[in-house]
């Protein structure tokens, strides 16, 4: 029997591969990295990941870093879970690993901007990198309502993993002002994702992990802007 673990920390990416594992109706265990003690820069953790980040998937004691790596992988490993559609070519595993990249590599990077500006500025220019996040931003959210205005999920009427990935990013802005209802569709799309028993349980790991830093004063709250 395969044993997986998750290293994982509440409101980050990590929620994806969560998703993605709550959907395949795997047992994993969760890990919980604390990042206010600055575990996730630890030798330890930097054992599993050297650069200092989650989520981080152990399998059988090897570990997988990045989400698209991720659930690439449990797509691969956990077929009959629909995790991403099946690829008929080459091809068209380049565009879903393109559409994933998408997410991690465009998406993602403003989302941090938006969410958490004074990583990036001093207070007086934190308000600017959040602006300029914002309307960088406003270009791809309009691709992803338009998309979504013609079918339930991002590949149609079949769920995929892509989907938790831009929910976490939909979520994400939406606690940082960011204005989530200019887009209806994408806004649906949010909903019907909460309405799956997986992404309940997901969110219901999601908020123990939570409750847990809460208890402990480590819990992390991004400055408003």
């Amino acid at each position: 029997m395969t044993a997986i673990s998750l290293y994982m920390a509440p409101g980050t990416c990590a929620r994806v591969p969560v998703i993605a594992l709550e959907e395949a109706g795997v047992d994993f265990q969760i890990h919980l990295v604390r990042f206010m003690q600055g575990q996730h820069k630890s030798p330890d953790f930097k054992k599993i990941n050297p650069k200092g980040k989650v989520p981080a998937l152990v399998v059988d004691g090897e570990p997988l870093t990045e989400n698209v790596a991720i659930i690439t992988w449990l797509a691969q490993r956990f077929p009959e879970a629909g995790l991403m559609p099946t690829a008929k070519s080459s091809m068209e595993l380049a565009r879903q690993l393109a559409d994933l990249c998408f997410c991690s590599s465009t998406l993602h990077p403003l989302v941090t901007r938006i969410r958490m500006p004074h990583f990036f500025a001093d207070e007086e220019a934190a308000k600017s990198v959040w602006e300029k996040g914002c309307q960088a931003m406003h270009e791809y959210f309009t691709l992803i309502n338009a998309r979504l205005s013609q079918q339930s999920w991002w590949y149609g009427e079949t769920w995929s993993a892509m989907d938790a990935y831009l929910y976490w990013i939909y979520w994400r802005v939406e606690g940082a002002n960011y204005p989530v209802t200019d887009f209806a569709h994408f806004t649906a799309h949010k909903d019907r994702m909460e309405q799956r028993p997986a992404v309940q349980r997901a969110l219901a790991r999601e908020a123990l992990a939570m409750a847990q830093l809460e208890a402990e004063g480590l819990a992390f709250t991004p400055k408003p802007v």
